[in-house]
């Protein structure tokens, strides 16, 4: 509303968020915060991924030392009873498994690290980003794109994952094998399995590090690899993409063809592991994995009511709609994308409103490698920033280029791309009244545009 007749803000605000009520049959208790998806305890133990370590704790040349206390484990009765168990289900030998740890040592770092704060810090997007799309990551990122660009596109080729989203994660999770972890993956896995802190989630966790140290010892008992000598992160993550045991045994890949996976020393292996993962999770070839909101009143008031902090998309594209929430969005079919499932984001910053997006299936995937709406949000944008300074080389370089490039495979539905192309200027975004249409009225299809390509 504009002119003399207008309502204060805070009362449109007020109004939007009780039409979204109604609209949505909620009930009246909905709260106004929502828990952001970092802060939530999942239901089902955590993905095989372990989460981006500070530099600092995984520096392999850096003045960081571990807390240990030697041979815990020696004639432990919980461990005694696992090595019985390996025993009878995996063939291995009772001497040398208790041998093997004798050896192990607890690691009181690893469990100050993952013991939550007694007193948590205010989530900071805006800081968090920061950290995550600094001009070093993203140099790192365009010199690993461009060294590894034949391998990224035979992923992207078989695998459907653009290169900018494997470049994302692996420049989050390690800086493109910068930061891959010093402690011993046997000390952090043992430690974990067998004295986890005491936290409401305690059983369900070590029950998770259980099975990936039963998975790690037949990993590296079939790769022909001393369990001792493995360094990873204090979560026993290893190598450049950060797999948790239990993820190498399912999907990493050899892509190297010399029947030995290496995530620690091998770009290649790690590509084509991560792409993997995605795809076995549930990446869709060619889909978004976001759309941005209108940033008016109704809009933010709506986005605010339905941020419960689920990663998994279950709001309906359209009911969002008819409560009175707009995109900013150029070029989406509203007519196809009306039953699309979203979540929304919400990404808080102190003294600052929160920012919101919706999230879609390739969204919820992203938060499989690390449940976390920043976490998910800071590989995308970082994968889209490198992905930005390659592109300009790319167009800067084309006339001189004698290379042939390498379509991109068939997506599996048609779309629109989150970007226009980089040779194209990018299209003025209508105004949220022109991008959505009054739910009384029709809404009229935008044209289809190419799959963008990757570079």
């Amino acid at each position: 509303m504009t002119g003399q007749y207008a309502l204060p803000a805070a009362q449109r605000r007020r109004l939007a968020v009780r039409a979204f009520h109604l609209a949505l049959y909620v009930g009246a208790a909905v709260s106004w915060q929502g828990a952001c998806a970092q802060d939530a305890t999942p239901a089902t133990p955590a993905p095989q991924v372990a989460p981006a370590q500070s530099p600092q704790a995984a520096s392999p040349g850096g003045t960081f030392e571990e807390e240990i206390i030697p041979q815990r484990y020696a004639d432990n009765a919980d461990v005694n009873a696992f090595i019985d168990d390996m025993v009878a289900r995996y063939d291995f030998d009772a001497t040398a498994l208790h041998a093997l740890f004798a050896g192990v040592s607890y690691s009181a770092t690893a469990v100050k690290l993952v013991t939550p704060a007694a007193t948590p810090f205010p989530k900071n997007w805006r800081t968090y980003r920061a950290r995550f799309t600094d001009p070093v990551r993203i140099n790192a990122g365009v010199r690993f794109w461009r060294e590894n660009r034949a391998t990224l596109q035979r992923a992207y080729q078989q695998f459907g994952v653009p290169p900018e989203i494997i470049v994302g994660i692996i420049g989050v999770e390690t800086m493109y094998g910068r930061y891959m972890g010093n402690f011993r993956v046997l000390d952090a896995l043992t430690t974990l399995a067998f004295d986890y802190p005491n936290t409401p989630n305690r059983a369900d966790r070590e029950m998770t590090f259980r099975k990936n140290l039963e998975d790690y010892l037949v990993w590296t008992r079939d790769a022909q690899l001393d369990p001792s000598t493995v360094l990873g992160s204090y979560t026993g993550a290893i190598g450049i993409p950060q797999f948790l045991p239990s993820s190498i045994v399912k999907y990493a890949v050899d892509y190297e063809g010399n029947k030995h996976i290496d995530l620690r020393a091998s770009p290649a292996d790690a590509i084509a592991s991560v792409a993997n993962y995605l795809k076995e999770n549930g990446w869709e070839n060619g889909r978004p994995v976001v759309w941005h909101i209108a940033q008016d009143t109704g809009s933010l008031g709506v986005a605010q009511a339905a941020a419960d902090g689920m990663p998994e998309p279950h709001w309906p594209l359209a009911q969002l709609l008819r409560a009175g929430m707009m995109l900013d969005q150029p070029g989406i079919d509203m007519t196809a994308e009306a039953g699309t499932p979203v979540t929304v984001i919400d990404l808080p910053t102190p003294a600052q409103p929160t920012q919101y997006m919706l999230g879609l299936q390739n969204f919820y995937v992203l938060t499989r490698y690390n449940r976390s709406f920043f976490y998910a949000l800071a590989v995308y944008e970082l994968g889209q920033r490198v992905k930005a300074r390659v592109d300009e080389e790319t167009a800067s370089a084309a006339p001189t280029s004698t290379q042939t490039p390498i379509a991109a495979p068939a997506p599996m539905q048609a779309v629109v791309p989150n970007q226009p192309t980089p040779a194209a200027a990018a299209p003025a975004a209508p105004h949220p009244a022109q991008t959505l249409q009054s739910p009384s009225q029709p809404p009229q299809p935008q044209p289809q545009q190419p799959p963008q390509q990757p570079q």
